[in-house]
C-alpha cells in the first residue's frame, strides 16, 4: 500500500460533488469508476475506500470483490441493509448518518399534515373543478394535541421529534433499549395503543424486519396513522393492507415491500393511503450533505481516528 489513500467514487453527474470534496483532502487520491461497469482497471483495483452511488446503490455490488486492499465501504445512505451482505468480513462499513435527518424529517411532517388536512381529496376535487367546502372526504384534523410515536431514535428520529412540539404535538421516541427520554422497543405493544401516529424510521435489521406486524397494527387506535420512511420490510404489508381495506387505519409510505410497488399491487387501491416513491431524502442539497459526511469519515480514516459512522457487523 502507498502513503496515499485511494478512494473510488462514482463518475456519474450527481457524484461530482463527492469527487470535489474528497479530492480536497490531503493524503487522498480520488479515482472515479463506472457503477454500471463489470470490471475495474488495474489503477481502480488499488483503492482502499469504495463509495457506491446513492441512486441504484446495488449496481456495483460485484466490483467490491475486485478490491484486494479494501478497508472501507462508505455509503451515502442511512441504511446499510442492502450492502451489509456484500462487504467482506474485516472491511469496515459506514453510513451517512446525519445527512438525511433534515430532508426525511421534513417528509415525515409533510406526510402527517397531508393526511390530516386531506390534501389528496382536495386535489381530486380540484381536478374536477369542484369547490370542496364541507364535501365528503374533507373532514380536516389538526396535528395539535396529537401523540406521535417515533420508532427509531437516531438522527432522523430525533429530528422528527424536534419538529412536532411547535405544532402542539407530543413526540415519544423508541430505541432498541430504554434510556433517558427514549423508550425501549420491548414496550412497543403497549405504546402503540396510546398514540395517534406511529412513525417508522429505524434501520432494517433481523430484529426490526416485520416489527410492525399484525399484532402491533391491531393494537393501534381506530383512525391512527402509520408513517413509514424506514424500510418496507419493517412493516407486514399484508397485515397493513387488511387494516387499510377495513378503513380502520391510515398510512403514508415512502418505502414499501415489495419495492418498487408493482402496478397491480393491492396497496395502490387502499383507502386512506398516500405513497411516495422512496423519495423522502430527494431534495436539492442532499447529495452535498451525504458527501460531506463521507468526507469526514475518509478524513478520520487518514488520521487513524475512529469512524463515528461505522456500523457494527
Amino acid at each position: 500500500m502507498s502513503n496515499v489513500l485511494r478512494v473510488l467514487v462514482s463518475n456519474e453527474a450527481e457524484d461530482q460533488v463527492g469527487v470535489s470534496l474528497l479530492g480536497q483532502l490531503p493524503g487522498v487520491e480520488v479515482i472515479t469508476y463506472d457503477p454500471n461497469g463489470a470490471s475495474l482497471s488495474d489503477q481502480q483495483r488499488t483503492a482502499e475506500v469504495f463509495l457506491p452511488p446513492y441512486r441504484g446503490s446495488e449496481r456495483p455490488f460485484a466490483l467490491v470483490k475486485q478490491l484486494p486492499d479494501l478497508r472501507l465501504v462508505q455509503l451515502l445512505s442511512a441504511g446499510v441493509d442492502e450492502w451489509n451482505p456484500h462487504v467482506p468480513s474485516g472491511v469496515m462499513l459506514a453510513n451517512a448518518r446525519g445527512a438525511h435527518a433534515g430532508p426525511v424529517s421534513e417528509w415525515v411532517l409533510s406526510a402527517i399534515l397531508t393526511t390530516y388536512r386531506r390534501w389528496p381529496a382536495l386535489v381530486r376535487y380540484q381536478d374536477k373543478h369542484t369547490w370542496a367546502h364541507r364535501l365528503p372526504g374533507t373532514d380536516f384534523e389538526t396535528l395539535h394535541g396529537k401523540r406521535v410515536l417515533i420508532i427509531g431514535a437516531g438522527a432522523i428520529g430525533t429530528a422528527v421529534a424536534r419538529l412536532l412540539p411547535p405544532f402542539g404535538a407530543t413526540p415519544t421516541l423508541v430505541g432498541r433499549t430504554a434510556r433517558a427520554d427514549v423508550r425501549g422497543v420491548d414496550e412497543l405493544p403497549d405504546l402503540v395503543t396510546e398514540h395517534d401516529v406511529v412513525v417508522v424510521i429505524c434501520p432494517l435489521t433481523p430484529d426490526t424486519e416485520g416489527l410492525i406486524n399484525t399484532k402491533i397494527l391491531a393494537a393501534m387506535p381506530e383512525g391512527a396513522l402509520l408513517v413509514n420512511a424506514g424500510r418496507g420490510r419493517i412493516v407486514d404489508t399484508d397485515a397493513l393492507v387488511q387494516e387499510l381495506a377495513a378503513q380502520r387505519l391510515r398510512a403514508a409510505l415512502d418505502v414499501t415491500d415489495p419495492e418498487p410497488l408493482p402496478a397491480d399491487h393491492p396497496l395502490w387501491s387502499c383507502p386512506g393511503l398516500i405513497v411516495s416513491p422512496h423519495s423522502a431524502r430527494t431534495v436539492p442539497g442532499t447529495s452535498q450533505l451525504c458527501y460531506e459526511v463521507a468526507t469526514e469519515q475518509v478524513s478520520a480514516l487518514v488520521r487513524g481516528d475512529v469512524l463515528v459512522n461505522a456500523v457494527a457487523r
